[in-house]
């Protein structure tokens, strides 16, 4: 009965993803592990997929109605997949299973994921929940290309370390950086994190044995969930939905931190 819930979950995080352009991709990881029983790492790894694999139908969507920067997402992707790949292939792999222990609490390697994944989900909702007084391009300058590098590769070690898109953190650095309008920024967003997720997934492809029948019908569902939600987006307003789907994203952060760290 779980797979059956988990398998429509993956429809909703398409419709979610469809409607809004990115950001459904952030339950994924929850839904693997708290509703399908997935270990952390191995749920990261299948998000990576799902993500990378949805996020490159919503770009193709984006991209016909001229909303991709294809020469900038490739430049801006390059220092985020290097990180995104050695973060799966190698930092992952080398947490150890004990992180430290307190008398008889011991913080282990899947808590420490699942309490970093719960605060980006908390950073995640806050930047969904709250209005934007002005545009993000008035409020800063193009920035050098060095600072941007560093910046990718942050995001980059992040996106490697939860299994999530990242496209909350990549709107405003392309904005930012690119000078990009928003919806291009959005739809540029989308190429650089099916490009991150799909490379970082294969370092998981060295290091993990991959239930492909459960992850090509997951990916399925959730590929479809994108093309409904993409069929919806103008029928709902983004606002409303966008400022909804924050207070979801919330709640699943509290949940998440109360389930790691005091069950």
């Amino acid at each position: 009965m779980d797979i059956i819930f988990g398998y429509f979950g993956a429809l909703f995080i398409g419709l979610i993803i469809g409607l809004l352009g990115g950001g459904g991709s952030i339950l994924t990881v929850p839904l693997l592990v708290y509703l399908l029983a997935y270990n952390p790492v191995v749920a990261t790894a299948y998000s990576l997929f799902v993500v990378g694999t949805s996020s490159l139908v919503g770009a193709a969507q984006k991209f016909k109605h001229g909303n991709v920067d294809i020469k900038t997402g490739l430049a801006f992707s390059f220092p985020s997949f290097i990180a995104v790949y050695l973060s799966r292939r190698f930092l992952v792999p080398s947490i150890p299973y004990e992180v430290f222990s307190i008398n008889n609490f011991v913080f282990t390697k899947d808590m420490l994921i699942m309490v970093f994944f719960a605060i980006i989900m908390l950073i995640a909702s806050i930047s969904m929940i709250k209005k934007r007084k002005k545009n993000l391009k008035d409020l800063q300058e193009k920035q050098p290309y060095y600072k941007t590098f560093i910046q990718g590769l942050a995001i980059g070690i992040i996106t490697g370390l939860i299994g999530a898109g990242g496209g909350f953190l990549y709107v405003p650095a392309l904005v930012l950086w690119a000078n990009l309008p928003m919806k291009k920024a959005v739809g540029t967003s989308l190429v650089i994190v099916s490009f991150n997720s799909l490379i970082g997934f294969t370092g998981d492809m060295q290091t993990l044995q991959i239930d492909w029948k459960f992850l090509g019908i997951f990916t399925a569902l959730t590929i479809l969930g994108v093309l409904l939600g993409g069929r919806l987006s103008n029928r709902i307003p983004n606002q409303t939905l966008k400022k909804g789907f924050g207070y979801l994203i919330l709640l699943m952060s509290f949940y998440i931190l109360l389930k790691e760290l005091y069950h």
